[in-house]
């Protein structure tokens, strides 16, 4: 026979240390946002808990609808924290009131003086459409979640069938009692050490994901212009050649200028010329294809990378950026501004290194730039790709 009241002193430690290594992992890094609910919601969840473990010894009413109150706030600060989490709009809007009508419903129950069984299944409804709403958030098909995430959403929706038994199990046995040895009572408390111990440590990890996410966009990514940083571009140039070089596929460079970006800076101020950057960077998005390479490498400079193209399909799509740029106004103090840019192109040979194509492309570059701007042009020592 399994100990019930072991069982809520387990829970209500577990749930208490839980918040504690949770609120200690906050305090030392910079983790989400939602890791702090989730912490409060666990210390809740462990203070009610408690308090069920005690009131068999204190034989205080008053006890059960507190420790119920509790356990209802700490389960609806977790859905909170899965809100936050996955940054869902207006949540509070959903959220509250029905917390507010279940708290009502405990204390109307109390003060109706219903039996423990109808309490019990009370509890057991309000708690199971809690998880069942977290399960929902999690496994929705818009989600997009990791396998981490769904696990969880997975141990969520057994939770809330476990609620669903013991409500079913109650309305159907009158003389059941929290505390008594019933199979659904097992279940529920079974299911709620196991959704302690995978969903306290998911959590965790889960934050953890994301926060690792978020590190490693701010390593490879430009903030400004949300394209790859002169790092990344380096990495995936670098891919991207190898696999050229392995399927004796042409792959094509090129080096693009804002031109007169300081003018832009100096007449109408550094804020437009952040614009004229961003405004570029969503233009050329346009006008790329999914496997291009596109990197801000510093400045008012980018690089992009065509792979499986020659070099006159190069020369092609660097036109079309060049007319599509062209096309695009900034918008300034001064009315619109006609932005051009000069476009630099080679094809990099299957056993050039990058900078040395980089500096055939600058070269070219250069060319665009002084032979009058706004202009395409190829550089020069063009090698033959050769495979193997």
């Amino acid at each position: 026979m399994i100990d019930i009241r072991t069982f809520m002193l387990v829970l209500g430690i577990g749930n208490i240390g839980f918040a504690l290594l949770m609120a200690g992992y906050a305090r030392g890094a910079a983790s989400h946002p939602a890791m702090r609910i989730w912490a409060g919601a666990r210390l809740v969840q462990g203070a009610a808990h408690l308090v069920g473990w005690l009131q068999p010894e204190l034989a205080w009413s008053a006890l059960v609808a507190t420790g119920n109150a509790l356990l209802m706030i700490g389960t609806a600060l977790e859905l909170a924290a899965y809100c936050v989490f996955l940054a869902l709009p207006r949540w509070a809007v959903a959220l509250l009131p029905f917390t507010a009508l279940a708290l009502l419903a405990l204390y109307g129950a109390q003060a109706l003086r219903l039996d423990a069984v109808q309490g019990m299944v009370l509890m057991s409804m309000a708690l199971g459409l809690f998880s069942l709403a977290m399960a929902w958030l999690l496994l929705r098909p818009g989600a997009h979640g990791s396998v981490l995430q769904r696990l969880i959403g997975v141990n969520n929706l057994v939770f809330a069938v476990a609620m669903a038994v013991r409500a079913w199990h109650g309305l159907g046995h009158t003389h059941a009692s929290l505390l008594s040895a019933a199979g659904a009572h097992h279940a529920t408390f079974i299911a709620g050490y196991i959704l302690m111990i995978v969903n306290g440590f998911g959590f965790l990890l889960l934050c953890k994901e994301k926060d690792d996410a978020r590190m490693v966009q701010l390593a490879t990514i430009d903030s400004l212009t949300g394209l790859i940083n002169r790092h990344a571009f380096f990495d995936r140039t670098d891919s991207a050649r190898m696999l050229a070089r392995r399927q004796c596929s042409p792959i094509a460079l090129m080096m693009i200028d804002i031109d007169h970006f300081k003018r832009i800076n100096d007449c109408f101020g550094h804020a437009t010329g952040d614009e004229a950057l961003v405004l570029f960077a969503a233009t050329a998005g346009t006008a790329l294809r999914d496997h291009d390479i596109m990197g801000r490498l510093g400045g008012e400079e980018f690089a992009l990378v065509l792979p499986a193209t020659d070099l006159e399909g190069a020369i092609l799509a660097a036109e079309r950026l060049r007319m599509t740029v062209a096309a695009a106004p900034l918008p300034t103090s001064a009315g619109a501004y006609a932005m051009t840019i000069s476009v630099g192109v080679v094809v990099i040979d299957a056993h050039e290194h990058i900078n040395a194509a980089l500096a055939r492309a600058d070269h070219a570059l250069y060319a665009a730039k002084t032979g009058g701007r706004n202009r395409v042009s190829v550089g020069v020592g063009q090698l033959k790709v050769v495979c193997g």
